[in-house]
């Protein structure tokens, strides 16, 4: 666990102004699950971040205790249902992480949680449009290619969405992407740099290989790719029903609240993180969203990065994705409206 927190104990603290004027709150919808609790930890640790925000419908209290006696200087609060809670919880929040929803199962697609987790995104959604409409929005909860446009629905129709500041969080498809070419090459993951776009689901997820300037054989793109795509069901089932991917997630959840922080807060140039959001790239095939490398600045999305120099290979996997994705975004627009 603490070899894990160095995500941000080591440098974070070279990164971050940690005046008064760059402290900030941060919200985490969801805290008391598995995703929330070692989310909320990670971000503990962060300098920049001044009140961090607890919510969940339970236990939300008893993570906000125990994660605030940590030495940090941060104050925790936890908030339920109870008492305006989710009002309190993100009332002048920067930044709200959200990895509420229930996880994947045994069997389960993404596309399986969709029914019980839409709901819960379109009324988080709703109560961010009322209480903090001009924070930046992160959507772990799952399935990410159909959330994150019901939560852009919903904040267009309390006319106050902007598609600058929010975020489908697909970091962790490059955090897997990263471990796993560096286990075939036999490389330090730290020096693995894989860019992978698409979506955040099965074969919308496309890494381009090609780009690492590492040799791969056939046979090692087709195993790395189904490995990228589908990593989240090696844990499900090593978990043997009992979990999903949840801190991995939470890791790259924090990085990539840490980058948006970064960016918005400390001022850091030429920040760069994978993400889903709203994008001219596939818009004339009816894609709206679509996740490439972003680059952050003090407003939230500053440039939206394109493909680049594709393999032919990788042609045919965006192929593939684009009407994975564009049915994928369809559903979430239709359950909002």
């Amino acid at each position: 666990m603490f070899a894990t927190s160095r995500l941000f104990s080591v440098a974070a603290k070279r990164s971050f102004s940690t005046s008064a004027a760059n402290l900030t709150k941060v919200a985490v919808l969801g805290a008391a699950g598995g995703i929330g609790q070692p989310l909320s930890l990670l971000l503990k640790e962060n300098p920049n971040v001044s009140h961090l925000s607890l919510y969940d419908i339970v236990n939300a209290p008893g993570v906000a205790a125990d994660i605030g006696h940590i030495n940090t200087n941060s104050k925790v609060t936890g908030h339920t249902p109870e008492n305006d809670g989710l009002k309190e919880a993100l009332t002048d929040a920067h930044v709200v992480v959200i990895p509420a929803g229930i996880p994947r199962k045994p069997g389960m697609t993404r596309d399986d949680l969709f029914n019980t987790n839409a709901s819960i995104v379109r009324d988080l959604a709703t109560a961010a449009a009322k209480y903090c409409p001009n924070a930046h929005f992160l959507i772990i909860s799952n399935p990410v290619n159909s959330t994150v446009p019901i939560f852009a629905e919903t904040m267009k129709k309390a006319g106050v969405f902007n598609p600058k500041r929010l975020y489908g969080v697909t970091t962790l498809d490059v955090v897997r992407a990263s471990r796993f070419v560096a286990e075939v090459k036999n490389l330090d993951p730290k020096d693995v740099k894989v860019t992978v776009v698409g979506g955040h689901s099965g074969v919308t997820i496309v890494p381009l290989l090609s780009q690492t300037g590492l040799e791969f054989t056939k046979e090692e793109l087709d195993a790395l790719t189904h490995r990228i795509q589908f990593g989240g069901d090696e844990v499900v089932q090593a978990k043997n029903g009992t979990g999903s991917a949840t801190l991995s997630m939470a890791y790259a959840g924090a990085r990539m609240a840490n980058s948006v922080l970064e960016a918005t807060v400390g001022g850091k140039k030429g920040v760069i993180e994978p993400s889903f959001v709203k994008s001219d790239i596939f818009a004339k095939e009816g894609v709206e969203y679509f996740s490439t490398n972003i680059e952050l600045g003090s407003e939230g999305v500053e440039k939206i990065h394109g493909l680049g120099e594709i393999s032919a290979y990788e042609k045919e996997l965006i192929a593939k994705a684009v009407p994975e994705l564009k049915t994928n975004i369809a559903k979430g627009n239709k359950f909002a409206q």
